[in-house]
């Protein structure tokens, strides 16, 4: 038994139904081989905003249908369930989107908003480099003004969607002499002359998810591609990650309750010495215990999701969320990994490709130790 959630409402719940669907019918069969080529197929993107499920949090006169946040949180929590760690739809709707509805103008807008809420434009966002990982004022990617343009130059790695992503969203410096104040966001369009793309990063983990290094070598960037202010970077990226270090958190959970499903089925189907493995003790109290804090993770996620419902949600409680909630995960993979013996180490096994998974977590959206960091200034 779980502590029933209060968070969500009957809509939410007709909703969950259909990403439940889609997900069993579009996306499982397909993961694997995914997995395989290093990205998922492009047309699930277009079959993804054909349903409903890409951008719906943004307003409708630019392709979304004006719902509230919780229903990015059924998407994300439904893809966990399944480990379907390969589609980078949450942070297409729901990183992307937002900074181009919060500080794009109405052009860019409407440029580009109603072609990702259906999917004919997948979007990223390039943040790190191969010098600069969490922490983002030390970006070396540079974008200098030359009349109504400005000039691109750099390269940015372990960017999600960045293989088959349409636009990118680029951290550059505009004045490397401001450090922080001097960093502005700029949208680039990847048909734009001097934009490349290197192939799909072979990663431990998350081997479906199409990440990879880009390169800007003097591409010429309209200045109404500009977000915000400029030198206003900083300020956009830091009001925008509590919402992003929450969605990890958020997915954390429901891959951790994905894990101990698929670990009670499995123990109580294999067989150890004459008898199933759920009957032995450690077995029982290994899974209650796992049981238990995850249901404590559960309910303090939610909590946040309230919290950023009503534009509550400060920044040291989302890096609490992303921490504990990340370092959990793995712990709950880890242990489940362990109960199914030497299955759990093959590939096959949901339980393995999900311990694979889980890792990066504690790394992307910023690591766990910049969390904390983050925390203790809020002491």
């Amino acid at each position: 038994m779980s502590i029933p959630r209060t968070l969500f409402e009957e809509d939410h719940e007709a909703f969950r139904d259909t990403v439940r669907r889609f997900m069993e019918q579009e996306v499982a069969p397909h993961h694997a081989r995914w997995e395989e080529q290093s990205h998922v197929d492009r047309d699930i993107w277009n079959k993804a905003g054909a349903a409903g499920l890409l951008c719906a949090t943004m307003p409708e006169e630019y392709g979304g249908v004006g719902v509230d946040k919780r229903f990015s949180v059924i998407v994300m929590e439904e893809a966990a369930r399944i480990n379907a760690t390969g589609l980078g739809w949450g942070l297409h709707s729901e990183i992307v989107a937002p900074y181009l509805l919060h500080y794009g103008s109405e052009h860019l807008k409407q440029k580009y908003l109603p072609k990702m809420a259906s999917g004919e434009m997948v979007g990223a966002i390039a943040m790190t480099e191969p010098a600069a990982g969490s922490d983002l004022q030390g970006v070396r990617t540079t974008a200098v003004k030359d009349g109504d343009h400005y000039i691109v130059n750099g390269s940015k790695i372990f960017i999600t969607n960045g293989y088959l992503c349409d636009l990118v969203i680029v951290v550059a410096k505009t004045d490397p002499a401001k450090g922080a104040k001097g960093t502005s966001l700029l949208v680039v369009d990847t048909s734009m002359p001097g934009f490349t793309k290197a192939k799909p990063l072979h990663k431990a983990g998350m081997k479906a998810q199409d990440t990879c290094e880009l390169f800007f070598d003097n591409v010429r960037v309209p200045a109404e591609n500009l977000l915000g202010e400029e030198g206003n970077g900083f300020v956009y990226l830091m009001q925008e990650l509590p919402w992003e270090r929450l969605q990890i958190a958020v997915i954390a959970m429901a891959s951790a309750e994905a894990a101990i499903d698929w670990t009670v089925a499995y123990t109580r189907e294999r067989k150890a010495f004459g008898q199933e493995i759920m009957k032995f003790q450690n077995t029982r109290f290994k899974l209650a215990e796992l049981k238990t804090e995850v249901q404590i993770g559960r309910v303090f996620v939610d909590r946040c999701v309230e919290l950023l419902l009503n534009n509550k949600l400060d920044p040291a409680t989302a890096s609490m969320a992303k921490y504990w909630c990340t370092d959990l995960q793995f712990k709950v993979m880890d242990e489940c990994v362990q109960l199914h013996g030497g299955y759990g180490y093959m590939w096959e096994y949901p339980i393995t490709r999900a311990w694979a998974d889980a890792r990066v977590q504690r790394i992307y959206g910023g690591t766990n130790e910049i969390m904390k960091e983050l925390i203790s200034r809020s002491l």
